[in-house]
C-alpha cells in the first residue's frame, strides 16, 4: 500500500471521514496544505507526524472540511429567496421548516433568519424553523456563539446590525438571542444517507458538493428530493448542477440562481 492509500486509510479510521466520497484532487490539496505547515516531505511522514501529534488532527479535520461563507453570500440568490421563494411558501402554509446543510461558520443560516425576522415582523401569524448543520464542530460551536468580526459585518446595513446584533467591548459584534432562537445548530455528516428532519420546506446547500465525486452528489440529490414536501425548494451553489442521474427529480425555478423545486 502506498504512503496515500496508507494515510487515507487513517483518515478514515480515525477522522471518519470517507475520503472517496470526496474528489481525490481535493484530498491531495488540502493534504499538500497540511504537509506544507508540518514540514513533512512525503506522505508518509505526514502520516508519522498525525500519529505523532493527535492536536494536528483537528487542524486537518478543519482543512479537509474548509468551507468559504460569509453573510449574504451571492446577494441575487438571497434576492430571490426574500422576493420569491419565501412568500411562495408562506401563502402554502404559516410556519416553514427550513435547512441550510453545510452551514460553517454561521453567516447563512443567520442571513436567512434576518430575511424572516423582517417577514414576520409584518406578519406575526407566520414562523420559521432554520436546522443548521455541519460536519465540522469547530466551525458549528463558532456559529452557535454567533460572535463576528467587523471585517465580517460589511455586508450588513446599519439597520441590520443595529437590530441583530449586539457590539461587544473588544469591538466584535454578537448574534441576539431573538435570531438565534430561529436556528438549531447540529452536528451532521452529509454522507450518513439520513436528511437532519423530514417535511421540510426549502434546502440550502450551497458550494459543498463541488468537493464530492458524482456518485456522492446524486445521492446527496436523492436525499433532499426525499426530504422536502411536494413543491419544496432546493437552492445550489452557482458552480454546482444536477446530475443526468437525477434531474429528472427536479425543476428548475431560477436556474441563473440554481434555485429548483421538488418534482411531484
Amino acid at each position: 500500500m502506498d504512503g496515500f492509500a496508507s494515510l487515507k486509510m487513517f483518515i478514515e479510521h480515525t477522522l471518519t471521514i470517507r475520503c472517496s466520497n470526496y474528489k481525490e484532487d481535493y484530498i491531495k490539496r488540502r493534504l499538500l496544505s497540511r504537509m506544507r505547515s508540518t514540514n513533512s516531505a512525503s506522505y508518509e511522514d505526514y502520516l508519522a507526524y498525525l500519529k505523532a501529534n493527535p492536536p494536528e488532527l483537528e487542524n486537518l479535520r478543519n482543512a479537509l472540511t474548509i468551507n468559504v461563507t460569509e453573510f449574504f453570500r451571492d446577494a441575487d440568490v438571497y434576492d430571490s429567496i426574500k422576493k420569491e421563494i419565501l412568500p411562495a411558501l408562506f401563502k402554502e402554509r404559516k410556519r416553514l421548516r427550513i435547512w441550510c446543510a453545510g452551514c460553517s461558520t454561521g453567516e447563512e443560516p443567520y442571513s436567512l433568519a434576518m430575511m424572516l425576522a423582517e417577514l414576520m415582523a409584518h406578519d406575526p401569524g407566520i414562523s420559521a424553523q432554520i436546522f443548521a448543520t455541519d460536519i465540522d464542530k469547530v466551525v458549528l460551536a463558532k456559529a452557535q456563539e454567533g460572535i463576528y468580526t467587523s471585517k465580517a459585518m460589511v455586508k450588513l446595513s446599519e439597520k441590520q446590525i443595529h437590530r441583530h446584533f449586539t457590539r461587544l467591548p473588544e469591538g466584535n459584534y454578537k448574534v441576539k438571542p431573538t435570531l438565534q432562537e430561529l436556528i438549531r445548530f447540529r452536528p451532521h455528516d452529509l454522507m450518513s444517507g439520513v436528511p437532519v428532519s423530514r417535511w421540510l420546506d426549502l434546502i440550502i446547500c450551497r458550494n459543498v458538493t463541488i468537493y464530492f465525486n458524482e456518485k456522492q452528489k446524486d445521492a446527496l440529490v436523492k436525499m433532499f428530493h426525499e426530504a422536502l414536501v411536494s413543491g419544496g425548494f432546493y437552492i445550489m451553489g452557482k458552480t454546482e448542477y444536477l446530475g443526468r442521474q437525477v434531474e429528472d427529480l427536479f425543476v428548475a425555478h431560477n436556474s441563473l440562481q440554481k434555485i429548483y423545486s421538488k418534482k411531484n
